[in-house]
């Protein structure tokens, strides 16, 4: 029986997605739950599974790169099929038959093996990362069990690496000739260049922030907080805080209970213009900017009012673990009403964030520093933040942003009264 294998549904507003990568190709047999292949949309990555065991076969024009349709048809499965003779041969044994008949004890599994045995079995994750950046497979020497391509080894490899050849000098070349080159080898290095399609996601992200620039009023207002009490606090209970919990306390749970707290007294800030209204919202959906392989997204802290500070602790943590490992969802990445981003985990002083389109604001967080700062008519050394709140002047006014940071600043400087909600 044929099986089609079609493109799914991943979210409302998405018609379309790219083909990340194939992790089987056509004749391969596949086994029930395998995956089949990576989806790319504007808002994540999808990973297609196989609903049965059965031979595979991809339509044409639906190689990876491939933009298609949702619904469309991108391959079926042959669920009648049975494997090839030999296709479930343990990569031991194949690796072992691989090797060179002198070859000594263990040599199998020496890096030297990596090259094209390592590119075909590339995990959904180094397959993804390969692609993206353009990596010949074979060119890269694999640190994984029997040589195969590790996700940090395909992290560190550049693009337009080839393998290594050793070069003869030619056999008239005078003694010394083989050194000479070198200028000429600067020269031919002029003009090498190569061209790697974005994918979705970077696509959606620079359409998003383009659209924020020329459609929005942006101004940025500026502050800057003490962070002196909540390090002491974290310092005191973080040790208990993880043994309860099973989560670090970190800040960013405290400032999204400052957030949470001075969105309820100016309720425009969580708010955003629809066509000519105003779209005020009595929800709380925070999102945390996250760093990916595949560029910045911003999964919420959904219903963030209702949760504890470890339980926006653990919300974070999840979703910053889900971004790291490629599983963010449309579902993580939609409903949000204001978003927090942190340069200062890069080493970020101070910056400008743009918003998170259509949301009206956005507050930067940033690296806290030691700094002299009068307390008291007396110099003090105390660990400072600058905060930064970009904000779309269109809805709200420069008294309310000022007024909201220094909310803000406020709760987190006494987080006795942030946590006691008082």
């Amino acid at each position: 029986m044929k099986q089609e294998i079609k493109v799914p549904a991943v979210g409302e507003s998405i018609t379309e997605a790219t083909i990340g990568s194939w992790t089987k190709k056509s004749g391969d047999f596949v086994k029930r739950n395998e995956v089949l292949m990576l989806l790319e949309t504007d808002k994540a990555s999808v990973e297609v599974v196989a609903e049965n065991d059965g031979v595979l076969t991809i339509n044409p024009g639906c190689e990876a790169g491939a933009v298609v349709q949702i619904g469309a048809i991108v391959a079926t499965l042959d669920t009648d099929a049975k494997p090839a003779a030999g296709a479930a041969a343990p990569a031991a044994e194949t690796a072992k038959a691989a090797a060179p008949a002198s070859a000594p004890a263990g040599a199998a599994a020496m890096p030297a093996a990596a090259g094209k045995d390592a590119s075909a079995h590339l995990s959904p994750a180094v397959n993804r990362i390969v692609n993206e950046k353009g990596l010949d497979p074979s060119a890269i020497q694999g640190t994984g069990k029997d040589g195969r391509l590790t996700k940090g080894d395909v992290l560190e490899a550049q693009p337009g690496t080839k393998p290594a050849a050793p070069k003869a000098a030619p056999a008239s070349a005078p003694a010394g000739a083989a050194a000479l080159p070198a200028a000429a080898g600067a020269a031919s290095k002029q003009g090498d260049k190569k061209l790697v399609p974005m994918t979705t996601i970077r696509k959606r992200i620079s359409e998003k922030l383009k659209e924020a620039q020329n459609t929005a009023a942006l101004l940025t207002t500026f502050n800057e907080v003490d962070m002196g009490k909540v390090m002491e606090l974290r310092s005191k209970y973080k040790d208990k805080f993880k043994e309860k919990y099973g989560v670090n306390l970190g800040f960013n749970g405290f400032f999204v209970k400052a957030v949470v707290e001075a969105l309820k007294d100016f309720p425009a800030v969580n708010a955003w213009i629809n066509g000519t209204d105003i779209e005020y919202h009595n929800y709380y959906n925070i999102g945390i900017a996250v760093s990916t392989e595949k560029g910045l997204m911003v999964p919420n802290v959904k219903d963030a009012d209702m949760l504890s500070l470890a339980g926006i602790e653990l919300a974070i943590r999840d979703l910053a673990a889900k971004g790291r490992d490629g599983k963010i969802t449309p579902n993580d990445l939609g409903g949000g009403t204001f978003s927090i981003t942190n340069g200062g985990v890069f080493g970020s002083l101070l910056s400008t964030p743009i918003l998170n389109f259509p949301q009206s604001a956005i507050l930067g967080l940033h690296k806290i520093q030691d700094r002299p700062m009068a307390i008291n008519g007396k110099v003090e050394i105390r660990p400072m933040m600058y905060l930064a709140l970009t904000y779309d002047h269109r809805i709200i006014d420069g008294k309310e942003a000022v007024s909201f940071l220094v909310k803000i600043k406020e709760l987190v400087e006494d987080p006795e009264r942030l946590l006691l909600e008082v």
